[in-house]
């Protein structure tokens, strides 16, 4: 990166389901935090779901992933099972 050059924001990956309520609560503090991220939803992306499988070993929703790293998995030690 050179003097002057903007860096991109790190991506985030909300892993997630439509049926789990403590995801709607994490997306809506990233939303609240204006933190631009990704959200799959595990319940109809089976590939999100191999993904998420591959990287944590369990199917446990919300997970956040940042820069290919699990940062969080829960949310305030809730979460849903996919």
């Amino acid at each position: 990166m050179t003097h002057g050059e903007k860096r991109e924001a790190p991506v985030l990956e909300l892993y997630g389901a439509a049926s789990c309520p403590f995801t709607a609560e994490m997306r809506a503090h990233l939303e609240y935090e204006r933190r631009p991220f990704v959200e799959y939803d595990l319940e109809t992306d089976d590939a999100a779901r191999i993904r998420l499988v591959t990287m944590t070993g369990q199917r446990m929703v919300p997970t956040l992933v940042e820069e290919g790293r699990v940062v969080a998995v829960g949310w305030h030690g809730r979460a849903c099972m996919v």
